[in-house]
């Protein structure tokens, strides 16, 4: 019985020891992670090997009616022209996956498949009509067995604007379960019904001017705080939206403090690239308000000029939130508050403030460049790590059904190389 006791004591006291080293362990072990996050952001690691991620391009020509999405029913549009602005991320994500060490030519290696489509632009250039869009994409993906097969869950789309899917009609209908590479993360503007899902979809960057990316010649190079003429500055249009229109106003009480000048988009009064850039460059802080949508192309345009930004839209979704923190690069005011007391809190943050949250966007930017999967920090490299985040192991849907032979059937038991095509679908 003695004994007993004692090794309870002992046992007790052990436990206090045990409980005590891990405690401070684990004090310790927070402080380094503490201090090491605090020096620098963390930029996404790529995918280890290509075993990891196999990405399967559709080829143009390997599917009817697949080449008028990239080049319009004419067959006249070329990549080089929708390259241009906010529809360049769906030529260039295309290109480099082309040329990416994670493609793979075999299908039934592939995880994921990749639907090249520039249909922003060839609708903007009148190369197809809205109803064109919607019957080529039904006319598409009928022909597409691996579709079928898992349902469209692992097939990807690029929709690069503020209308996002909905540039495809029936995209409720067929592209409900696929994975949607856009910068917007709203996609209720005018719209009753969400096309953005924040379990399969991603936010991208969007497409910043090439000449303004190239860390050796970047067109328009950064000044001195010191040398800034302005506070804060609003280059865009109003486009009759409420937030934009305060900030218009606002600049004409606060003219010394607030540039915004009116933008012309053609005629000689047309504010060229370089201008525009050495305006956003003059300021502090660039203030991004949203327009048609929540996003805005100049949020991602002011971390090369080195201007903080300051999101005035409510609604936005940025991208690569797992290894960004936003609080170190940006602010985001509310849109309802949008007066006076914005300049007021923006004035009251010191240079060396700004200057830190700017050599953390300096150390971040490299995340807003499309360049090939090879660099260690670029869109692509973000991109292709959350794909990889998105892989399954296996296909489903319901129109498939396996056997004990891991054989993979349709409701009529026939296996799925011998599905024929083009195949209805709901």
């Amino acid at each position: 019985m003695r004994h007993h006791q004692a090794c309870s004591r002992a046992h007790q006291v052990g436990a206090l020891l045990l409980v005590a080293a891990t405690f401070l362990l684990t004090r310790l072990f927070d402080r380094l992670l503490l201090d090491t996050s605090s020096s620098a952001p963390i930029t996404p690691g790529r995918p280890s090997s290509s075993a990891d991620l196999r990405i399967y391009v559709y080829a143009e020509d390997e599917i009817q009616g697949l080449r008028a999405l990239l080049r319009g029913r004419d067959g006249t549009i070329t990549a080089a022209t929708c390259l241009k602005g906010q529809w360049g991320t769906q030529v260039k994500i295309h290109q480099f996956l082309l040329k990416s060490r994670f493609r793979t030519f075999n299908k039934d290696q592939a995880n994921l498949f990749f639907v090249p489509s520039y249909v922003k632009c060839v609708r903007m250039t009148g190369a197809l009509s809205d109803k064109e869009i919607n019957q080529t994409y039904v006319k598409v993906l009928s022909q597409m067995p691996y579709f079928r097969r898992s349902g469209g869950r692992d097939h990807i789309f690029v929709f690069p604007s503020g209308a996002g899917a909905h540039l495809f009609r029936s995209w409720a209908t067929f592209l409900n379960r696929s994975i949607i590479l856009t910068p917007e993360g709203d996609r209720t503007d005018k719209r009753g019904t969400s096309a953005f899902n924040t379990w399969k979809d991603i936010v991208i960057p969007g497409n910043v001017d090439d000449s303004m990316v190239k860390s050796d010649a970047r067109a328009v190079q950064p000044i001195p705080l010191t040398k800034r003429k302005y506070l804060a500055n609003f280059l865009g249009r109003a486009q009759g939206k409420a937030g934009r229109l305060q900030l218009v106003e606002l600049a004409k009480q606060y003219p010394d403090k607030l540039e915004s000048p009116e933008l012309k988009l053609s005629g000689p009064n047309k504010l060229g690239r370089i201008e525009y850039f050495k305006h956003l460059r003059n300021a502090k802080f660039c203030l991004a308000p949203r327009g048609e949508s929540s996003w805005t192309l100049r949020f991602y345009e002011s971390f090369f000029v080195e201007c903080v930004p300051v999101i005035l839209s409510d609604e936005v979704e940025l991208p690569f939130q797992n290894v960004i923190d936003y609080s170190e690069i940006s602010i985001k005011w509310p849109s309802s508050r949008i007066g006076p007391e914005l300049l007021e809190y923006l004035e009251s943050i010191s240079d060396e403030r700004i200057e830190e949250m700017i050599g953390h966007g300096r150390q971040m930017r490299c995340l807003w460049v499309y360049a090939a999967d090879a660099e260690p920090c670029s869109a692509m490299t973000g991109i292709l790590t959350e794909l990889q985040k998105k892989v399954r192991r296996f296909h489903q849907s319901p129109e498939t059904f396996w056997l004990h032979n891991r054989s993979i059937v349709n409701r009529d038991l026939i296996e799925f190389h011998s599905w024929r095509t083009p195949v209805p679908l709901p």
